[in-house]
């Protein structure tokens, strides 16, 4: 299994896959630790995932040039990813055991009646490399502090990611199998799924990839979570802060080099405010510089991998193709690398991949619409539902129009972003489940209801 830069196309590590023997001993390792990691007290749980976040901060610049050169995101980006990492093991740290503390529930007088939020067991964790850390630490954090143990089958272009994370949980001082790094194929996903050893799985990955592992669980009856592809609208309606929204918009839609489930990709823009908007959104695009990812300077990198950037470009010029206007961008950059420039694509039919297609690159669909209406039919105008991004100045108009907005997620006057503090995840083809906050600790857990009567009484038992 190699690591490539896509900067350069130079191999950055090579790592031997795990075969099946490996698979089947790593599998039975984590089932054995489950039963003692589990009942470790939480706050032994929490000592660990925060120690962990302490190593994240200590190696934050190793760690990000292990990003940078493995898939591409500038440096200065891969590094802030660390940190937020360290934020997300921090924050169960803290809150953890608050949420994971018996729900008492009043029922009759002479019983004590409440839910008790108990582990399932071994989760597989199947994760992309988009954000190669942090998609990874916001299960790790949750779920392995809920009494779980993880496994991880991590994207394959990102095996050096892979291993260090679990060398993070080992130099925090987690037991040896409370998480644990498979380098395996995606052909392997189904069989691992299948083994009766493993209690559940998520994903974070496409839609196509989502509705495999979903079909497999189900077969399983294992529980899922999956947070899939979005193609998020953002909204800019005539009152917005034109100017803060333009700018704004650049960054939403170029962010990780445009490869991000929740940049903005959709740009519904009001007829009224809609020249304005494309004058500053333009020259926004326009600033971005492209480079080598570990230059400071540098805004746009790589895309991941070139066959990626390959495809970006089939949609572009598909769209192009039925009647799209290409305002800025459109083809890849001549030279070494797979650059793919900041694009804008206007006028856009029906049916085309701009329209009804995930962009996973920095190309923005813009969209003018006549009225508030008309922006939340073409907002809906999906069949993902991840984000959405609305932009008004007028506080009760922003909440009606984000309550009509179909999506897991909505941002006033601000990008889309995920948060430990907030539930994070989507509707439709963007999945379901929630991640992140008191929400997200609670999907990988037995919500046992609990009924103790008093014996003393003659009503519930024997006197």
């Amino acid at each position: 299994m190699e690591s490539l830069n896509p900067a350069t196309g130079d191999v950055v590590e090579t790592f031997d896959e795990h075969d099946e023997s490996a698979v089947e001993e790593k599998l039975q390792r984590a089932r054995d630790t489950y039963e003692e990691w589990h009942r470790q007290p939480i706050e032994e749980r929490q000592r660990l995932i925060g120690n962990a976040g302490d190593v994240l901060r200590e190696n934050k610049q190793e760690y990000g040039e292990l990003m940078t050169k493995e898939m591409g995101k500038p440096l200065d980006a891969a590094i802030s990813e660390v940190e937020k990492c360290a934020w997300v093991c921090d924050y169960y740290a803290e809150h953890a055991a608050e949420f994971l503390q018996d729900e008492h529930i009043g029922t009759e007088s002479e019983v004590e009646s409440y839910v008790s939020y108990e582990p399932l067991g071994p989760v597989l964790a199947v994760m992309p490399w988009n954000f190669p850390f942090w998609q990874v630490f916001r299960f790790i954090g949750p779920n392995i502090t809920a009494g779980n143990v993880g496994l991880l089958k991590h994207a394959s272009n990102v095996p050096g990611c892979a291993m260090a994370i679990q060398e993070v949980l080992e130099e925090a001082g987690f037991p040896e199998g409370v998480f644990t790094t498979l380098l395996v194929g995606s052909d392997t996903v189904e069989s691992i799924i299948g083994d009766d050893r493993l209690a559940a799985v998520t994903l974070t990955g496409s839609e196509g990839a989502g509705r495999a592992v979903a079909e497999t669980a189900g077969k399983n009856l294992k529980k899922t979570v999956l947070e899939l592809g979005g193609s998020d609208p953002f909204v800019v309606l005539p009152d917005a802060d034109v100017e803060d929204a333009a700018k704004t918009g650049a960054q939403a839609r170029c962010i990780n080099n445009g490869q991000s489930c929740i940049a903005a990709k959709r740009f519904v823009v009001h007829d009224d405010v809609y020249d304005e908007f494309m004058d500053t959104f333009m020259d926004e695009m326009k600033s971005l510089t492209i480079g080598n990812p570990m230059d400071e300077d540098t805004d746009i990198g790589p895309q991941a991998r070139e066959n990626l950037m390959n495809d970006l470009h089939e949609q572009v010029e598909e769209s192009v193709d039925a009647g799209a206007t290409l305002e800025l961008g459109g083809e890849p950059l001549d030279r070494e690398g797979a650059y793919y420039p900041p694009s804008i694509l206007t006028d856009i039919p029906e049916g085309t991949p701009a329209a009804d297609e995930e962009l996973f690159g920095p190309v923005a669909s813009v969209f003018r619409v006549s009225d508030t209406e008309e922006a939340v039919r073409r907002a809906n105008d999906t069949h993902y539902g991840l984000g959405a991004s609305v932009w008004t100045q007028d506080k009760r108009q922003a909440k009606e129009v984000a309550r009509e907005i179909e999506s897991g997620m909505v941002f006033v006057n601000e990008l889309v972003k995920s948060d430990p503090r907030l539930p994070f995840g989507g509707v439709k083809d963007s999945g379901y489940g929630r991640e992140l906050s008191e929400h997200g600790i609670h999907e990988f857990v037995n919500k046992k209801t609990m009924w103790v009567a008093d014996v003393s009484s003659g009503e519930y038992g024997v006197e």
